[in-house]
């Protein structure tokens, strides 16, 4: 009976990877315009899956966007030849910089996607298509605009709102700049959108597809954001309470590694690539022995911390040394380049309801969940009584090294207003960067520069 389970076991994790492998692998269409393509169920999961390419293209989740979340904090040193990069983790990031260009119009790129899907496919008239799926459909295309306002918002500040499709980038050029308060206040209003179409993940098991708690998880992590505890602890909650689909797998690295560890219980959210479909990212990371360029490397600090058993535990596996004694992330590892993209884990949510419950003065459960993530990294437990000023640090702390490699330290110190005091950057203005010039040149005066820059 046991063997039998195993192969079971065995049967549907293969299921699984290969319905990862399969939803991306179809090529999309993207040469030709969504007014020609999205007009049965065929063309709209096609326009869809383009919608999902974007979202983890090499400007966005596939490796760029992430740098912006990582660099500026206090894990990475910059290694390379690019003074595209040093800007970042310098704090001097100038308005022609390249890859802020580049990352913002692969945003765009993919909110338009999404607008698209929004605005086609509900009226699609196609038997075969239920309304069931067509929500599933739309409720995915609200999500990932959610997402993508999410990021413009805590890296820019105040951008254009667009929720129409457009032809191409010149169309929004008479919309006007709205406020951050205004983006997130849209994020929110898609997010429920997206809450009241998807299906629970008994009916969209795969991470690599957005379901209802993926949803969930997104809004844990927005009213993080707004300081709003209660709702950040109660969604946190509704997905962390999932046993069956979501679990903190032990050790660290058994979401990553071996290599053929892929859409696991570790992930409530990731974008997945194929050896037709690759991902930009690893190169960045891995030293030219590995075939990579290691344009940056984990910083003296952070390699003193995750290899200490008492902080790093078994969290040492992101890291590795080269024979010549050069440290690099690695994460980020495999050969083709299919490393996945681990857009919400559910490490995350813990430490998102630790930070909640502590700021509600729910110190004992706040230091359960903290221990949960200390457990599954071999660390040994918190269980002096301490008072909420030092768990709140305690819980930076772990999310320091917990996602290191990941887009969230540098985002995590600006919205604790923690900025100052560990990286001594106490200019606010330098807490969003500054919109593409060329956006600003061309935006008929609609969009303004931000402040400091």
């Amino acid at each position: 009976m046991k063997a039998y389970r195993k192969y079971i076991s065995l049967f549907f994790l293969s299921l699984t990877a290969l319905s990862c492998k399969k939803f991306l692998d179809v090529e999309p269409r993207d040469s030709v315009s969504d007014e020609q393509t999205i007009i049965d169920k065929t063309s709209a999961n096609t326009a869809l899956r383009g919608v999902y390419r974007k979202l983890g293209s090499d400007g966005y989740y596939g490796a760029l966007f992430q740098t912006f979340g990582y660099l500026p904090g206090d894990n990475v040193q910059w290694t390379g030849s690019q003074s595209v990069i040093q800007q970042f983790i310098t704090h001097k990031i100038n308005a022609d910089n390249g890859n802020l260009q580049t990352v913002w119009a692969a945003i765009y790129a993919t909110i338009n996607g999404a607008n698209n899907v929004i605005a086609k496919v509900p009226g699609l008239q196609d038997a075969t298509f239920s309304a069931t799926e067509k929500n599933q459909a739309v409720g995915e295309a609200y999500f990932i605009r959610a997402l993508s306002y999410f990021d413009l918002a805590r890296t820019w500040g105040n951008v254009q709102i667009t929720l129409t499709p457009t032809l191409n980038a010149s169309d929004k050029l008479d919309v006007k700049g709205s406020t951050q308060a205004q983006v997130y206040q849209q994020v929110l209003s898609d997010l429920n959108a997206a809450d009241s179409l998807l299906q629970p993940p008994s009916q969209t098991p795969n991470p690599v597809r957005v379901n209802q708690q993926t949803a969930w998880a997104l809004k844990a992590r927005y009213y993080l954001y707004q300081s709003d505890w209660a709702q950040a602890e109660a969604y946190a909650t509704k997905v962390i309470s999932d046993t069956r689909s979501y679990s903190l797998l032990k050790p660290y690295s058994a979401f990553f590694s071996p290599a053929s560890a892929i859409a696991t219980k570790e992930s409530v959210f990731e974008l997945s690539y194929s050896a037709t479909y690759l991902s930009g990212h690893r190169n960045y990371w891995q030293p030219p022995a590995n075939g990579g360029t290691r344009q940056w490397a984990p910083s003296d600090a952070f390699i003193t911390l995750v290899n200490d058993p008492k902080t790093g535990g078994n969290r040492n596996a992101l890291v590795a040394k080269t024979s010549a004694g050069l440290w690099y992330g690695n994460l980020y590892y495999r050969s083709p380049a299919t490393d996945p993209a681990y857009v919400i884990r559910i490490a995350e949510l813990y430490l998102i309801r630790a930070e909640a419950r502590a700021q509600l003065g729910k110190t004992d459960l706040a230091r359960e969940d903290l221990n949960s993530i200390r457990d599954r990294a071999g660390l040994t437990p918190v269980t002096e009584l301490i008072g909420k000023d030092d768990l709140l640090l305690a819980i930076e702390n772990e999310r320091r090294i917990e996602f290191a490699l990941e887009p969230h330290r540098w985002f995590d110190l600006v919205r604790t207003k923690r900025a100052g005091a560990v990286l001594n950057i106490t200019n606010p203005q330098l807490y969003v960067f500054p919109i593409p010039a060329n956006e600003v040149t061309l935006s008929n005066g609609n969009l303004k520069q931000n402040d400091g820059y």
